[in-house]
Order: C-alpha cells, then structure tokens, then sequence
C-alpha cells in the first residue's frame, strides 16, 4: 500500500506515486541500462538495445509510468504499444527474461522506494517478461 496515499498498489496512480512519479521512474531506468550496460551478466539483453540507448531509456520510462497508474506518456509520443508484440523478434528465452528480471531486481534495490512496493513492482514486471518470453517463443515456433 503506498504509505503517502494509503491506496493499495496498482489501484489509480498509486504504483506510479510510490515509484517518485515520471522523475523516480527516469531514475530507475537509467539504473536499469547503466547497470545493463555495464555488467557482463547482462551482456546478452544488452546487446538486443541499440548501441545508443536514449530512445530505449525513453520509451521504457515512458512505458513504466502508464503502466503503474500515471499519465500514458509513451502513447502521447510513439502510439499505441503492446509489449510482447514489439519483442517477437528478438531471442528471447527463459534465459533472458530472468536476465532482464535480475538486472531490473538489482535497478529496483538501489532506489528509495519501499520495500514493499520493490516486492511488488518485481512480481508485477515477471507478468509482461513472461508474456514476452511466450511470445518470442511462439515466433519460434512460427519460424521453424
């Protein structure tokens, strides 16, 4: 439950306040790509980003603050999105779905958020990695 507000995570703009709205999501992104980007146990999802990441940083933090409850500020500027389908086309397994759950986990320790909204942010990130892993697997699947 978000202390400041007293309303359950994932209810109204709740997750998008307890995550410092747009300036703390900014914040956790830039955790995210700069530990991605710099740690050879992320090598792998690193190297699906393009060399220059500030679009990705955008759209990702753009993304994150509908989806936790705030204004829908990657539809204002690049549309409609949905998660799995703009990933088919990358390789992306169990392998690298926990990659990216394990660098967003380290990202979302080192921010001063509450700990139980990190608990919950992680559990909630595994539902849209999942989706993206299944897709990208049924592309496979497709291919072959």
């Amino acid at each position: 439950m978000n202390l400041h507000t007293n309303t359950p995570y994932g209810t109204g703009d709740a997750s998008f306040q307890a995550a410092g709205g747009e300036a703390g999501i900014r914040r956790l992104v830039d955790a995210f790509f700069d530990r991605m980007g710099s740690n050879a146990r992320f090598a792998t999802i690193h190297a699906m980003h393009p060399e220059q990441t500030d679009v990705s940083r955008d759209k990702l933090a753009r993304f994150l603050c509908g989806w936790l409850g705030g204004p829908k500020l990657y539809n204002e500027k690049y549309g409609a999105i949905g998660i799995p389908r703009v990933h088919a086309h990358l390789a992306i397994a169990t392998a690298e779905r926990d990659q990216w759950l394990s660098c967003m986990a380290e990202s979302v320790e080192q921010q001063p958020f509450a700990a139980d909204f990190k608990e919950y942010l992680m559990a909630e990130l595994f539902v849209p990695a999942e989706a993206v892993r299944r897709r990208c697997a049924n592309a496979r699947d497709i291919v072959e």
